[in-house]
């Protein structure tokens, strides 16, 4: 029988984390990426320059709305790339296109003791104009490959955004 609410009882908690996506966003018509900079008050990594991006939460799994019942599975796909459609409307202002091209991945332990999986992709800018979220971010910028090294940035993100910048520019 299909579980009928989301719920921890069951689960080993040496098996428990967060699961975080960011997406590098390319801007086609400069062949720039975003970044934004984290306030001073963010728990990790204040005042570094990042790309947008965040957890994975109960919600974005409705019980009562999967996409598909496997078995007595409640599977629901897609769930990567609408959390990061999510995440970079709230906290860019802008639309990204599909679909995501994986760039990597990163296992963590956060300084609050939390594990965490982060998975990395890179889409294409859409539309819009970047609003950054309030009290989240202080700064943006859209870079290049060179630009961003000049950037206080989370470690890896300037290679992620020369990742990001030949996989486009190669297609």
């Amino acid at each position: 029988m299909p579980a009928d609410k989301i719920s921890i009882e069951y689960a080993k908690l040496e098996k428990l984390f967060y699961f975080v996506a960011n997406v590098v966003v390319y801007r086609e018509s400069d062949a720039r990426c975003l970044v934004l900079k984290r306030s001073k008050e963010e728990k990790v990594h204040p005042g570094r320059y990042c790309v947008p991006g965040g957890k994975l939460e109960w919600k974005d799994l409705a019980i009562s709305k999967p996409t598909r019942i496997n078995g007595d599975v409640l599977d629901f796909e897609d769930v990567v790339e609408g959390l990061l459609r999510r995440e970079v409307r709230e906290e860019a202002g802008i639309e990204i296109e599909l679909p995501l091209l994986y760039i990597n991945n990163t296992a963590f332990v956060r300084p609050d003791g939390t594990p965490s999986i982060l998975i990395k992709f890179a889409a294409r800018y859409k539309s819009g104009e970047v609003k950054m979220e309030q009290g989240s971010f202080t700064d943006y910028a859209w870079v290049n490959a060179e630009e961003i090294k000049r950037y206080p940035c989370i470690d890896g993100i300037p290679e992620e955004v020369a990742v990001t910048i030949k996989l486009f520019s190669s297609k």
